[in-house]
């Protein structure tokens, strides 16, 4: 069974346990959580020129993080290790999780470095009024504010996002979703 399959007897259901938490990439993405099946984020990342929107886009990228921590530590299961590992994670600075990754080789050392480069725009963003006062740094400093910046910010980020979506999904695929549906049926 593939995560298309997986999401098809998922919809069927009439209940859902409490216990499994799951960020599913599929054609679409889902998030089962609670007991409900709901929609997750947009496989496209759309990053306007504004202070609100890329933070919006950040926020996504920190949450596929702590989903890709998640599965390798606890998988699916949401219970008080679950809880208490999010509760962790929050505390964890972005820059660790991304060193993290590093050390686990699930990302290169030119993905982290790229990772490590935007999110220092992440931070700039959190302590501005306005994208006037952030600057991206890839080869040479470049501000938001104008298109040449935003416009490779924009690209940059945008080819991040996929890259770490195929590296979720890849440890995605480590589910076995005919166990998982078994769990799902008792």
């Amino acid at each position: 069974m593939n995560s298309s399959d997986f999401v098809r007897f998922v919809k069927k259901q009439k209940k859902l346990p409490k216990h499994i938490r799951l960020y599913l990439i599929s054609k679409n993405h889902y998030f089962i959580n609670d007991g409900i099946l709901k929609d997750g984020f947009d496989s496209k990342l759309k990053i306007e020129n504004n202070r609100e929107s890329v933070l919006s886009a950040f926020s996504k990228m920190a949450f596929i993080f702590d989903e890709i921590i998640r599965l390798r530590i606890v998988g699916y299961s949401h219970n008080q290790n679950s809880v208490e590992l999010m509760y962790l994670l929050h505390l964890i600075p972005v820059n660790r999780k991304i060193r993290t990754f590093l050390d686990w080789k699930i990302f290169s050392p030119e993905f982290a470095r790229d990772m490590s480069r935007l999110f220092l725009v992440r931070s700039g963003t959190v302590h501005c009024v306005s994208l006037n006062e952030v600057e991206y740094n890839p080869d040479k400093k470049l501000s938001l504010s104008q298109t040449k910046g935003i416009n490779l910010f924009k690209k940059d980020m945008t080819k991040a996002w996929k890259n770490l979506l195929d590296i979720y999904v890849l440890e995605q695929e480590k589910i076995s979703f005919e166990i998982l549906s078994k769990e799902i049926k008792l």
